[in-house]
C-alpha cells in the first residue's frame, strides 16, 4: 500500500506523468488490476490499461472498475494529449497516468506491482506492513513478545502481544531502537558476534539490572549478508517446534527485508538522479521539482559529510538515513555526489535545516562526526549556486572547533568572503609590496605591532580612543605608531579607497575568522 504521489514520483523516472487531478496524489493504492478477458470489470485501485492506446477507453475501463487511477500508453503525445487526458479524468473521477510508449508494459507492470504490493509503508517509515503481521504470527506460535530489528538495531516491527514483555522491550519500542546500554551489554556477552557468525538462534539470559528477561534471537540473513535479527522473549532456551518456528521466522524476515530494500533502492535511485539534475542546473527545474513531490518555492541546499574511521561507510549510512522514513512526506530530497550528501528542502529559517542535521546525526552511530553547511534560500533555478554556497559553509564548519553550529550562507556570508580572501592570499594573489605587506615584514623582523595597530584604527573608523582600548594602550601610543608607520611606508589614511583596500588586505592575511 502506497500513495499515488509516491508511485507517480518513482514512475516519473520511466517517463510517466500524471495529468490533472493533483488532489488524487494523496490517495492510497492497495491493489493493481489489468483488464479481464471476460466481460467482468477488473477490480483494483490502479488499472493498467493493457490492450488499448485510447485514453478514452482506458478511462472508461477504470471508471467501470472503480479504480482510483489508470496507467495508459497513448498512441500520441504532446500538450493536447495531456489536456484531453486531464479532461477525461476529471469527468470520470479517475487520475490518468500517461506512459512513454517506448517503455514496455512488462517494465511498467514490474515496477508497479513491486511498489504497490511489496513496498508498503507504515507510520514508522519504509518497511512492509506484513512484518507486523509476521511478528504477531511468531508471537502466537512461540508464546513470547517478538521484535524485528535491522542490522543497526533499529526497530522495524513488533508484535501486539505484550506476553512476557519487559521494561527493556518497552524502552526499545518507544525509542524505535535498542538503547545504547543494552547494545553494550549484548556486545559484552558476544551476542552480536554469535548472531553474525551462525544461523542458529542464540539465547540471552535475563539481566534484572537492565530490565531484561530471557531472550532468544536469530539472524535474518540473505546469503552471507546480515540484514537484521528477530528477538523473542522467553525464560529459557526454546526447543522443538518453537525453536524451528523462530529459525523459519528469521528466513522469512530476510525475504521481506530484501523486497523492501529493493523497492527503497529504486526510490533512492530515482530521487538521487532528480536531485543531481537540479544541483547541476536542469533546464526543466520546475518539472523536476514537481516529480520530487516538492512545491516550487525557495529551497535551501544542505551539504553533509560524515567522518569516521571508514568515511565511505559513514557517508552511505548518512544517505540511507536521509532517505529513510515517512516515504515522500520527508521534508527533503537527497543525493550522493562524490564524498558529500546533498539535501534540498524548503526552509525559510536556517534553524529548520539545522534541526534536520541534528536529527540525522542522532540516528547515526555515536562515533560518526557530522559536518554540514547550509545555503541561503534560493529559487529552484538558483540551486546550482546554492550548492556552491552549501559547499563553502561545509568547509567553514569542517575548519571550526568542536561544538560549532552548522553555518548558513545568509548568516555567515562575511566569514565565507574572508575565507575566499585568505585562499587568494595563500596562492600569492595579493600585492607583495603594498603597505600591509611591508608592515607585516617589519613586525616579523623587529617585533613591532604595526599591523595590529593599523587594523584596530581602521576597524574603529579612526577613533583613537576605541583603537587604544582594543590594543590595551594609551591613545598617544596609537598616534605615535601611526606616525612611525607613515614614515616607513605611505599609508594615505585620508584616501577612502586606500583605507578600503587595506581593510580587505588585512582580512585576507588574518589567521583566523573573526567571530
Amino acid at each position: 500500500m502506497i500513495t499515488l504521489d509516491r508511485l507517480v514520483n518513482v514512475l516519473g523516472g520511466y517517463g510517466v506523468r500524471l495529468c490533472g487531478r493533483p488532489e488524487a496524489r494523496s490517495a492510497w493504492l492497495r491493489s493493481v488490476a489489468m483488464p479481464d478477458a471476460t466481460d467482468r470489470p477488473a477490480a483494483g485501485d490502479l488499472l493498467l490499461a493493457v490492450g488499448t492506446t485510447s485514453i478514452a477507453e482506458a478511462v472508461r475501463w477504470a471508471a467501470a472498475s472503480r479504480a482510483t487511477a489508470v496507467l495508459v500508453r497513448p498512441a500520441g503525445s504532446g500538450a493536447d494529449v495531456e489536456r484531453d487526458a486531464a479532461a477525461l479524468g476529471d469527468r470520470h473521477g479517475v487520475a490518468v497516468l500517461l506512459a512513454d510508449p517506448a517503455v514496455s508494459w512488462s517494465q511498467l507492470a514490474g515496477v508497479v506491482y513491486g511498489l504497490v504490493l511489496e513496498s508498503r509503508e507504515t507510520a514508522s517509515g519504509r518497511g512492509p506492513t506484513d512484518l507486523f503481521a509476521l511478528a504477531d504470527s511468531l508471537a502466537d506460535v512461540i508464546g513470547g513478545a517478538v521484535t524485528i530489528e535491522d542490522r543497526h538495531s533499529r526497530v522495524l516491527a513488533y508484535s501486539r502481544s505484550q506476553q512476557a514483555g519487559d521494561p527493556a522491550r518497552l524502552e526499545t519500542i518507544l525509542a524505535r531502537r535498542v538503547p545504547d546500554r543494552l547494545r553494550e551489554l549484548f556486545q559484552q556477552r558476544g551476542v552480536f558476534t554469535r548472531l553474525a557468525a551462525a544461523d542458529e538462534p542464540v539465547f540471552v539470559p535475563a539481566d534484572a539490572a537492565h530490565g531484561l528477561t530471557g531472550r532468544m534471537a536469530v539472524a535474518a540473513r540473505a546469503g552471507r549478508e546480515l540484514l537484521g535479527w528477530v528477538w523473542v522473549t522467553c525464560e529459557r532456551p526454546l526447543t522443538g517446534a518453537r525453536l524451528r518456528a523462530l529459525a523459519d521466522g528469521g528466513r522469512t524476515v530476510a525475504l521481506h527485508l530484501l523486497r523492501s530494500r529493493a523497492s527503497a533502492d529504486l526510490e533512492r535511485q530515482v530521487e538521487s538522479d532528480l536531485v543531481i539534475r537540479l544541483l547541476e542546473g536542469s533546464s526543466d527545474a520546475e518539472t523536476v521539482i514537481s516529480r520530487l513531490g516538492l512545491a516550487p518555492q525557495p529551497m535551501r541546499v544542505i551539504a553533509v559529510r560524515a567522518h569516521t574511521s571508514d568515511r565511505h561507510a559513514a557517508l552511505l549510512l548518512a544517505f540511507e538515513q536521509a532517505t529513510t522514513g515517512f516515504g515522500w512526506s520527508r521534508p527533503g530530497r537527497s543525493a550522493l555526489l562524490g564524498d558529500t550528501l546533498y539535501t534540498i528542502m524548503p526552509a525559510e529559517r536556517a534553524d529548520a535545516a539545522r534541526q534536520w542535521i541534528t536529527a540525522l546525526h542522532r540516528e547515526l552511530p555515536a562515533q560518526v562526526r557530522v559536518a554540514a553547511g547550509i545555503s541561503a534560500p534560493a529559487e529552484v533555478a538558483e540551486l546550482p549556486a546554492a550548492r556552491q554556497e552549501a559547499d563553502e559553509c561545509l568547509a567553514l564548519h569542517e575548519s571550526a572547533g568542536p561544538g560549532a553550529v552548522p553555518p548558513a550562507y545568509d548568516e555567515s556570508w562575511d566569514d565565507i568572503l574572508l575565507r575566499r580572501l585568505r585562499a587568494a592570499a595563500r596562492t600569492g594573489r595579493t600585492p607583495a609590496r603594498g603597505p600591509v605587506s611591508t608592515l607585516l615584514r617589519h613586525d616579523t623582523i623587529h617585533g613591532t605591532r604595526f599591523v595590529a595597530t593599523l587594523r584596530a584604527w581602521l576597524m574603529s573608523q579612526g577613533d583613537l580612543a576605541v583603537a587604544a582600548e582594543q590594543l590595551g594602550v594609551h591613545p598617544n601610543t596609537v598616534r605615535n605608531r601611526l606616525r612611525k608607520m607613515d614614515e616607513l611606508v605611505p599609508l594615505d589614511l585620508n584616501d577612502g579607497r586606500k583605507r578600503l583596500a587595506m581593510v580587505i588586505m588585512l582580512a585576507a592575511v588574518e589567521d583566523e575568522p573573526r567571530h
